[in-house]
């Protein structure tokens, strides 16, 4: 790395022991993901994670436990109000990452409106640091044999290992649900949109509202935390499948019985009903929710619609509307008008993205998408991280699988025919457990055929 770039852009830095620090070593550049200028530099290179995860448990872990529900449930509120106070701050940052402004709310306000939510259950919960759950179990004929479940806070950190589609909402989310049972987090969002994070925790620490060890971060490696985890820590990990299989792996995670929860790879379809037809109110929602769901956050969403259902005789007319409304959707710079879809968060992913399309080329066919012919207003799209949306035609989706294995985390999506509501149920469910699914009908029948699968 040139002593220009080290320079010409400020090094982010992580929140460990109740201070910041700086990587030690050069740190990783991060990219404008709209300009291909160098943003950022992250490193967490010195770090000692042994130090941090027993400096939530021992600091942290205390003082949220003596706090009750309520106070817990009020210190997230305020938080939120204060979040909110500083949002213009963060749109300005996140259009790095490639965002437009309706990106940027969902992952932003998204990502406050969490702290909101949970703050509000606080009314569920008595004011004890402790919840009795239910009503006592009968368990012997004269009672000398009880069951009740009293829910307490573990003594342990949250360790959450987030993706870089959401770097804001991917924190929030996940942060209010430990604090609110009482457990501190060490966070770690991809590096990729990590100082997007690293501002809003700033603000955070800033604001004085959590208490001591309550929240830590790291911007740079993570490599080893999971180490140091024991069981009553759990961890969280939004990402690829692959990764997420090697980290849940960790001997020590198995070892410790440490609870993991993995949200990876999600072929999420959109299913269109048989008796709805072009001109149809229905089918006009349809076309809109595919385009909507490819194009925000330029289809870096896990709940982004990757496989379009549609009757056979349905897919023509299917293909041309989608290429009318896709071709209408202006890709650029977010601050520039008009334009409707940002970049992908930055070059390296776009290179991860046309590695997948590549896969999914040799199976399947592109209807729509030229890379060679769309425009990018108020950037160069050689520079930024720009890609058009990209429709593939799967003739034989029973038969050429890859479009129910392979997620390409960008503005694609796979068009496929069926016949029967039968097999609109069997492609379904060869997504292998997606986040969402949705049916756009105006028939019921189709609606209670497919409940089994709807999730």
């Amino acid at each position: 790395m040139s002593t220009t770039i080290q320079r010409s852009v400020k090094h982010i830095e992580n929140y460990a022991l109740g201070k910041w620090i700086r990587g030690a070593g050069e740190g990783q550049v991060l990219y404008n993901a709209i300009t291909g200028d160098p943003y950022a530099l992250a490193g967490s290179k010195g770090l000692d994670f042994a130090a941090m995860t027993d400096y939530a448990r021992k600091v942290g872990g205390p003082n949220l436990r003596n706090m009750t529900f309520q106070e817990r449930g009020r210190m997230l509120r305020a938080l939120a109000l204060h979040l909110l106070s500083k949002k213009d701050e963060f749109y300005g940052i996140s259009w790095a990452t490639g965002a437009t402004k309706v990106d940027s709310w969902v992952d932003i306000e998204g990502g406050i409106g969490n702290l909101f939510a949970y703050a509000s259950l606080r009314r569920q919960f008595p004011n004890e640091t402790y919840y009795v759950d239910g009503e006592i179990a009968k368990l012997s004929k004269g009672n000398t044999f009880i069951g009740h479940h009293i829910c307490t806070p573990k003594h342990g950190v949250a360790m959450h290992i987030n993706a870089f589609n959401f770097p804001v909402w991917g924190m929030l989310e996940k942060v209010a649900v430990n604090w609110l049972a009482g457990v501190p987090a060490i966070v770690k969002p991809a590096t990729l949109t990590s100082f997007l994070t690293e501002a809003v925790v700033r603000e955070i620490v800033a604001s004085g509202i959590l208490p001591e060890g309550s929240l830590q971060l790291i911007c740079g490696s993570a490599n080893g935390l999971l180490d140091h985890a024991i069981n009553q820590d759990v961890v969280t990990f939004t990402g690829s499948a692959s990764t997420g299989r090697m980290l849940k792996s960790n001997p020590t995670i198995i070892n410790e019985s440490v609870p993991f929860n993995m949200e990876a790879d999600s072929l999420n379809c959109i299913i269109l009903g048989n008796h709805v037809e072009p001109g149809h109110p229905e089918f006009d929602i349809f076309i809109k929710e595919v385009v909507r769901e490819m194009t925000t956050k330029a289809g870096q969403k896990c709940t982004a619609v990757r496989r379009i259902i549609v009757p056979e005789n349905k897919i023509e007319a299917v293909r041309e509307a989608l290429n009318k409304r896709l071709s209408q959707t202006i890709i650029g710079d977010p601050n520039v008008e008009g334009v409707r879809m940002g970049s992908l968060a930055g070059i390296s992913q776009r290179q991860e993205v046309m590695e997948k399309l590549e896969q999914l080329s040799k199976t399947q066919k592109m209807i729509i998408g030229d890379f060679e012919n769309y425009e990018v207003k108020g950037a160069d799209k050689n520079k930024g991280a720009f890609m058009p949306p990209v429709v593939f035609l799967n003739e034989n989706p029973f038969k050429n699988t890859d479009c129910h294995d392979i997620e390409a985390f960008g503005p694609v999506s796979t068009l496929m025919p069926y016949k029967t509501a039968d097999e609109a149920i069997e492609l379904a469910r060869m997504g292998k457990g997606s986040l969402v699914s949705s049916i756009v009908t105006a028939n019921t029948v189709l609606l209670i055929c497919t409940d089994v699968f709807i999730f």
